[in-house]
């Protein structure tokens, strides 16, 4: 019988197509931070035992990982993992305590004062979960508010926040005040104005988390499109595993501060990395994550059987195995059969068997 095993893992992106490459990042709260990190006596201590024998916390521990040019790169975990912390640290609204930030090759942490402030408001560009909205600005003054700080010409900003109210579909509401505006559209608003500037890089900070949920997900689809069309690297934080799968092109999963696991959606769910992971994946429907490749096996079948992608999702296959009286044949981007897949195997995986004896 067929069994899920992991298929090769997406590969790792490389520094030279890297929007952000961080290294040993950390983020320690307290007096002495610069001890934690360079203390060996601390390398095995967990992050509650560090805090006992310190005082300090630590929010962010020896992160490593890069965020590929275009990618939509999820961070989550539970409240009190770090997440947010790390987000700031990238852009350093938090300064780091030790490690390396770099964007396209610019190193982050020697930026001055000047320099940093440039960087932000024409390289990278934050979303939070609390608007910001400025009250007694309309919709259009709200979005051209980041260029009038550049100094950009009231005609020229003024256009270009016309531009965004299109894009974000607000068309309509242009000279409304945030007051007259429900939760989902003031968010608009402010994906609007962080768009405006056109940075390189969008970071969001678990933005959703106070809409409705009817709201959250159109705001959810609204950042696929956006990306569809813009292409622009998301680093996007959230809590939420649902949102992280349905958003990330790559997802890192923290806990205290520590990396758990980085992967697609379906190596999370397909592979975890540990018992912890396991456990944060376990309610998650394998059939509408994991594609055929993680359930194919080896085996011949009919001349004239039918044939599906490999990267079809489990679930979008199963009216077309289920409906052939052989296996259906599964082909990679080449057109080469790399095997086949059954009824069994396919309902084994909607059951939710990962390793199906």
């Amino acid at each position: 019988m067929s069994t899920i095993t992991a298929p090769p893992l997406s590969p790792a992106t490389t520094a030279a197509v890297a929007d952000f490459a961080v290294d040993n990042l950390w983020k320690v709260f307290g007096p002495g931070a610069e001890n934690v990190v360079d203390n060996p006596d601390f390398t095995e201590l967990t992050t509650a035992e560090i805090l006992e024998r310190t005082g300090n916390v630590v929010a962010v521990r020896d992160l490593s990982f890069q965020v590929g040019r275009g990618e939509v790169f999820v961070i989550m975990g539970l409240s009190g993992s770090g997440k947010s912390t790390l987000v700031r640290c990238l852009t350093r609204l938090i300064e780091p305590t030790a490690g390396r930030i770099a964007m396209r090759g610019d190193d982050l942490r020697g930026l001055g004062p000047a320099a940093l402030r440039e960087f932000r408001r024409t390289k990278a560009a934050m979303v939070f979960q609390h608007f910001g909205l400025l009250p007694f600005r309309t919709v259009v003054d709200n979005i051209a508010y980041g260029l009038e700080i550049r100094g950009v010409g009231k005609a020229e900003r003024r256009a270009r926040a016309l531009e965004m109210v299109s894009l974000v579909g607000l068309e309509g509401y242009e000279w409304r005040y945030p007051s007259q505006l429900s939760g989902g559209m003031q968010q608009r608003v402010g994906l609007a104005r962080a768009l405006a500037g056109d940075p390189d890089v969008l970071l969001f900070d678990e933005p959703f988390s106070a809409l409705d949920p009817l709201i959250r997900r159109n705001m959810q689809a609204e950042i696929v499109r956006l990306h569809h069309e813009m292409g622009k690297t998301m680093v996007f934080v959230t809590h939420d595993l649902s949102e992280a799968l349905k958003l990330g092109d790559r997802i890192l999963i923290m806990r205290h501060g520590e990396l758990q696991q980085i992967g697609t959606g379906a190596e999370l769910v397909g592979a975890p990395a540990n018992d912890y992971v396991a456990d944060f994946v376990s309610d998650v429907p394998i059939a509408s994550v994991l594609t055929l490749r993680w359930i194919a096996r080896a085996g011949d079948t009919a001349a004239d059987a039918p044939h599906l992608p490999a990267e079809t999702v489990i679930s979008d296959a199963i009216p077309v195995v289920l409906a052939s009286s052989v296996p259906v044949r599964v082909t990679d981007a080449t057109g080469t059969v790399i095997g086949v897949v059954d009824r069994d195997a396919v309902l084994r995986a909607v059951a939710g068997e990962r390793h199906p004896a």
